[in-house]
Order: structure tokens, then C-alpha cells, then sequence
């Protein structure tokens, strides 16, 4: 799978956001080991603490499913920018998959690729 078809899928549920409060959807397409893609979408929540990332959607979606391996996430926002995880996102990559590629974009779907060590250099692992 290319960059550009799992930026494509990760635009594709951004639709999907719940996104009542920021009115900022993301999505995101996570690629696994094996060739399967599961999607996230942010899901937000009166009580902030609550709210959940369209990546950790992916993730836990993709653990639930009985996937732990993982090669690249598609990250897709509305801002003027790139949309980049956040530093909780970072992290629970980093417990599956610390050599997975990110890859983010912009409105017009230009793309940057980086190595999680480069958005995390310090990332907690035991």
C-alpha cells in the first residue's frame, strides 16, 4: 500500500469524527504487519479527559482485532498545516510498533514521512 492510498482512507473516515467542541476532525489509517488497515476517527467528549484520538482509535481498534504488529500511520486534519499526533498517541505507538513510519498531511494531502524516534526521541519503554 502506498502513502498516498493510506492518506487517502485516512481522509476518507475524518468524515466520521465526533467532534462537537474543537470542531476538529482527524483520521487516521493504520497499516499492519500483515497488510490490513484499520481506521480511527477522534471521538470527543463533554469532560475533555475523556475525548480519544482518531490514532489510538486505530490502535486499540487494531489490538482488539488481534493485531500488534504495525508498519505506518496516516494522520489526516483540517488545519492549514500538517496534523501531527499528539504526545499520548506517540506513546502508545511506541508500545507496539517503535519503528513505524507517520505519515501526516496537509489540505491538499502533500505528505511529510518521519520515524516515530524522530516525533518521540525519548520515548518510554521498558
Amino acid at each position: 500500500m502506498t502513502e498516498q492510498e493510506l492518506v487517502k482512507i485516512a481522509r476518507q473516515v475524518q468524515n466520521n469524527a465526533y467532534v462537537p467542541y474543537s470542531h476538529f476532525p482527524v483520521g487516521a489509517a493504520l497499516l499492519t504487519a500483515g497488510g490490513n488497515v484499520y481506521t480511527g476517527v477522534n471521538v470527543e467528549n463533554s469532560s475533555y479527559g475523556l475525548t480519544v484520538c482518531a490514532e489510538r482509535n486505530a490502535v486499540f481498534k487494531a489490538v482488539s482485532e488481534g493485531e500488534t504488529e504495525f508498519q505506518a500511520i496516516a494522520v489526516a486534519g483540517n488545519a492549514e498545516g500538517f496534523t501531527f499526533p499528539c504526545g499520548a498517541c506517540l506513546q502508545v505507538l511506541a508500545e507496539f510498533a517503535p519503528q513505524i513510519k507517520i505519515i501526516v498531511c496537509d489540505t491538499q494531502n502533500q505528505t511529510k514521512t518521519f520515524s516515530l524516534s524522530e516525533l518521540l526521541p525519548q520515548m518510554f519503554l521498558l
